[in-house]
């Protein structure tokens, strides 16, 4: 097999993974979530606002305050959302999945297996 014949069925494997299913769940719960699609287009706009705020050559500091403060407040609606939490969770998830396939890889192709983002692997020897 060529290998981009193995990488095509590699990736239909990856896609099959559980941590990959549920991503894939997790983001189709996130997406339908109405609520939270308008929190964070509010916050998106509220961000925008603030922005431009700060861009002007005199600023109103009771405004920023306002957008700051409804900005805090959409931030921490957001980041407490069920479907938030889970689409992030499963993220985290795919992410460290990815990155042992993407290492076994790399220590297919040298020998070496990569160091970890804590050095756990050298003993903080790679001044990583």
């Amino acid at each position: 097999m060529e290998v981009m014949e193995l990488a095509a069925e590699l990736g239909k494997l990856i896609k099959k993974d559980p941590r990959v299913v549920e991503m894939t769940r997790a983001e189709e719960a996130y997406e339908k979530d109405t609520k939270l699609q308008g929190a964070i287009q509010e916050y998106n706009a509220q961000s925008e606002a603030l922005s431009a705020e700060y861009k002007k050559p005199v600023q109103d500091n009771e405004f920023i305050k306002i957008i700051e403060n409804r900005i805090h407040d959409l931030y921490n609606e957001i980041m407490s959302n069920p479907n938030m939490l889970a689409y992030t969770k499963a993220q985290d998830a795919v992410n460290e999945f990815m990155n042992e396939v993407n290492g076994e890889i790399t220590y297919q192709i040298t020998g070496e297996r990569p160091c970890a983002h804590d050095c756990s692997c050298c003993e903080g020897g790679c001044h990583h």
